[in-house]
C-alpha cells in the first residue's frame, strides 16, 4: 500500500470473516422478515457473503485512514489490496469494482439510475 493508504491490520482468518458476515446477514434477512417482506423479492439484493467480507475490510481501511472517504483511485487501490491480501474473495472484490454490476445495493447501479 502507499503511504496515503494505511495498512490496516488484518483481521482474522478468511473462515471467521465469513462467520462474521454470515451472521450479519442472518440478521439482516431476519430483520426484513420480522418487517414483513417477502424474501423472494430481497433476497438477491442483498450482498453475498464474500462482498459483505470485501466491505467489511473496506470500512476497516477507511476508518484507519481517519474515515476518509476513499477517491475512486483509492477505492480501486483498497479493494485490489484486499483480493491480493485473500485471494479467494478476488471474485468478490471483481463484482464490487462493476464488473458484474447487477444489485440494487450497489452504489454504482443506484448512481446509474438516478
Amino acid at each position: 500500500m502507499t503511504a496515503d493508504e494505511p495498512n490496516a491490520p488484518r483481521r482474522a482468518s478468511l473462515e471467521l470473516l465469513r462467520a462474521e458476515a454470515g451472521d450479519e446477514l442472518s440478521v439482516l434477512v431476519h430483520e426484513r422478515l420480522r418487517a414483513g417482506e417477502d424474501p423472494w423479492e430481497f433476497m438477491e439484493d442483498l450482498p453475498t457473503v464474500d462482498e459483505l467480507v470485501v466491505l467489511l475490510l473496506r470500512a476497516d481501511n477507511i476508518a484507519a485512514d481517519g474515515g476518509a472517504r476513499p477517491t475512486e483511485a483509492r477505492n480501486y487501490r483498497v479493494l485490489r489490496q484486499i483480493a491480493l491480501d485473500y485471494p479467494e474473495l478476488t471474485s468478490a472484490v471483481w463484482r464490487l469494482l462493476g464488473s458484474e454490476p447487477h444489485r440494487r445495493w450497489d452504489a454504482a447501479v443506484r448512481a446509474d439510475a438516478s
